[in-house]
């Protein structure tokens, strides 16, 4: 079994490519020490959420009273709490303190809240309706049966995704050309499985989508990166559509019928935001 102190290492690089990616100024080397001034997590979210910060109450770096640590830590939960994030009993001293758990959390909700963004700004995210995280899931596996495919997954924890089928399915549902089946296994032992997320990886990023995960994460299952896997490749697909249509018109529908029994998938995803030990 992988330990916690694994897990928590593998969830910070993840989350450290990930900030760095979106461009702040300052370049995150460890994200449970860069962050614990405060300062990198207002450049992360005012990167998110472009006005939100209010940098006349912001202390540049390099801050040597603890109090002003605080300060722009406090500014950050304030506004996680003002965009409704989960943040119970979270203050800024967890921050400044280096809680890992809570740390990890919030920027999870971060994360997931840009990638939802990014779908929704697509002409093509239907009406002006908000992305659901079961909408991701009802995409990922209506393109892979129209693809003629029989594998399907019931949520973003389905211990079936291990074997990593189900995403290089996806992966040649978008993109036919792009899985060399021959590289394929059948994913039934570790040493197969291993290879099949090593190969998912590496094609996803040939496509050009926005990969942070590691291999160990389609092998474990964890929820938060398969949800933020599908979504990037639901990004990818959605924006090839969009360059090739006009009008925007495609064929593809994200929102499918149930979307009122949505409430239980989308609430169980977001619970990893505020335990990371699921």
């Amino acid at each position: 079994m992988m330990t916690d102190d694994a897990e928590t290492s593998r969830e910070e690089r993840c989350f450290r490519f990930w900030m760095n990616s979106l461009g702040a100024t300052t370049y995150v080397n460890n994200v449970f020490e860069d962050v614990r001034n405060g300062y990198v997590m207002l450049e992360i979210v005012d990167k998110i959420f472009p006005g939100t910060v209010n940098w006349k109450q912001a202390n540049k770096p390099p801050i040597k009273m603890p109090f002003k640590q605080v300060e722009n830590c406090n500014q950050v939960i304030q506004i996680g709490r003002n965009l409704n994030f989960s943040l119970v009993n979270v203050a800024g001293n967890d921050i400044v303190a280096g809680n890992k758990k809570l740390i990890i959390a919030f920027l999870w909700q971060l994360m997931r809240y840009s990638i939802l963004q990014l779908l929704k700004n697509l002409r093509t995210h239907s009406q002006g309706k908000e992305i659901t995280d079961a909408d991701i899931l009802n995409w990922a596996n209506n393109k892979v049966k129209k693809a003629g495919r029989t594998s399907q997954m019931e949520s973003f924890k389905d211990k079936s995704l291990s074997s990593g089928i189900f995403f290089l399915e996806l992966l040649s549902a978008v993109e036919p050309r792009v899985v060399n089946w021959g590289l394929v296994t059948k994913g039934e032992t570790d040493e197969d499985k291993k290879l099949n997320a090593t190969y998912i990886i590496s094609v996803a990023r040939k496509l050009g989508c926005s990969i942070f995960l590691l291999p160990e994460d389609v092998i474990e299952v964890n929820q938060k990166m398969m949800l933020t896997l599908t979504a990037s490749i639901m990004y990818w697909s959605l924006q090839q559509q969009e360059a090739a249509s006009d009008d925007g018109e495609i064929s593809d529908e994200i929102f499918v019928e149930g979307r009122e029994n949505e409430t239980g998938l989308s609430g169980e995803t977001s619970d990893v935001a505020v335990d990371s030990e699921s």
